[in-house]
């Protein structure tokens, strides 16, 4: 079996980039991706647009070229995806990676398919795979949704959107504009600070006139097939009728895999534990690059400020 110098987990933009550095440095390298070529960009909303502007988002200094001031969902998959065609990027695609196991020196790489070996072995998985449940009683049933696409099939339906970030914040006010009967359910006293500087406001004044309704310091406690039952800022019980939840309550990154790869996780946020100059973490060869840096922390680490982690990943192996 062929040793590769490099075996990168995850195809998103952080991993192709870690392929970029390995092909300008010759060396042998594979990416094994789950799902598409940037997986998790292909499941935002069909219409999301990004915070950063185009040149915050490019990797390799390759120019992405956006007609917009803020580049949308499908040219970021048009600029990610077109690069992996051009550079011919060494991918394996819809292959899970099952292990990661090592002895004398060399990784062993588990997957749905086959098997690998790599002397190093970059995890870049990010952080969009597993929801983060608010774990009560319903939560399983069809009409609650942990990731939200489109607002077309909730027109003149009676919504309820869970959170306050940006992906409850689009959620709301698309179903809304859709004729959508929006209820937002918020565990905090405002609408989250990280929200979209344009965005923002627009939902604070849909809320303020009436046209979107909002418990702030409010939580769920009961999904039901019609209706959903709350706890408001006063601690009275809620139920009000309902169609459909949109649990916008975040993702995880898949920690269980983590740790069984042998990483050590710290503190209440599960943060792998790595070297901040390397990003090599307690196993030696083993690191990690992009969001999934952060453990639950997931706003701590974007595609803007982790593209530097491919340049000192491939620093330290070199060395």
């Amino acid at each position: 079996m062929e040793i590769l110098d490099i075996l990168i987990i995850g195809g998103g933009p952080i991993g192709l980039n870690c392929a970029l550095e390995a092909q300008k440095n010759n060396l042998t390298y594979l990416i094994i991706e789950k799902g598409t070529i940037v997986n998790s960009l292909y499941n935002y909303p069909l219409y999301m647009r990004f915070f950063s502007t185009a040149e915050k988002l490019e990797i390799a200094e390759i120019p992405f070229i956006s007609t917009a001031p803020k580049p949308g969902r499908q040219e970021a998959l048009e600029y990610y995806q077109g690069i992996a065609r051009q550079k011919n990027i060494n991918i394996h695609l819809y292959e899970k990676v099952l292990k990661v196991t090592k002895e004398n020196d060399v990784f062993t790489i588990e997957t749905t398919k086959g098997k690998y070996s790599a002397k190093n072995v970059i995890i870049s998985t990010g952080f969009y795979d597993i929801p983060n449940f608010m774990n009560i009683p319903g939560e399983n049933l069809p009409k609650v949704k942990h990731y939200y696409t489109e607002p077309y099939p909730y027109a003149k339906q009676k919504i309820v959107v869970v959170g306050s970030s940006n992906s409850a914040v689009d959620a709301a006010l698309e179903t809304y504009r859709k004729g959508a009967e929006v209820t937002m359910i918020i565990r905090h006293s405002e609408i989250s600070k990280s929200v979209k500087y344009w965005v923002k406001p627009d939902i604070e004044n849909r809320i303020a006139e009436g046209s979107i309704k909002a418990y702030f310091n409010s939580e769920i406690t009961e999904i039901k097939e019609n209706t959903v039952i709350f706890k408001d800022e006063n601690g009275q019980t809620n139920e009000i009728e309902n169609d459909f939840v949109l649990a916008m309550t975040g993702y995880l990154p898949d920690f269980e895999f983590l740790k069984n790869s042998g990483i050590e996780l710290q503190g209440e946020c599960l943060n792998p534990l790595y070297h901040p100059e390397t990003m090599e973490t307690n196993v030696k060869n083993l690191y990690l690059a992009g969001v999934v840096c952060g453990g639950k922390d997931t706003h701590l680490w974007f595609i803007e400020n982790s593209r530097i982690h491919a340049e000192l990943i491939l620093q330290s192996i070199l060395k």
